[in-house]
């Protein structure tokens, strides 16, 4: 079991910059971040292995970067240039085995309550 806590969340101007942290009770060998806009369905947003590798969705590469503390079990999303159609609400996710597509939502099985982002023009 792990369990997921999101921090960071909150309301800024376009062009503007967010950190996003998720604390975990324990290591995982997979960590994401997701996000859902209303009445759209959840996507997956940026990922890191155990290993350090990391993918990012094409519409946020270049103005987000995932890290995590293995140490500390802390998983960060920081965002910048922020535009509005980032507004959603932002998950974290984790799971104990390998993800071979780091970005599917099913194969994470443990996830955070959320933290709302919203981004005014």
């Amino acid at each position: 079991q792990v369990q997921l806590v999101e921090s960071g969340g909150g309301s800024v101007q376009a062009g503007g910059s967010l950190r996003l942290s998720c604390a975990a009770s324990r290591y995982a060998y997979a960590m994401a971040w997701f996000r859902q806009a209303p009445g759209k369905e959840r996507e997956g947003v940026a990922a890191i292995m155990l290993d350090g590798r990391t993918t990012y969705t094409d519409s946020v590469k270049g103005r987000f970067t995932i890290s995590s503390d293995n140490a500390k079990n802390t998983l960060d999303l920081q965002m910048n240039s922020l535009k509005p159609e980032d507004t959603a609400m932002y998950y974290c996710a984790a799971d104990l085995s390998l993800v071979r597509f780091p970005l599917i939502r099913s194969l994470y099985h443990y996830w955070g309550q959320g933290t709302q982002v919203t981004v005014s023009s």
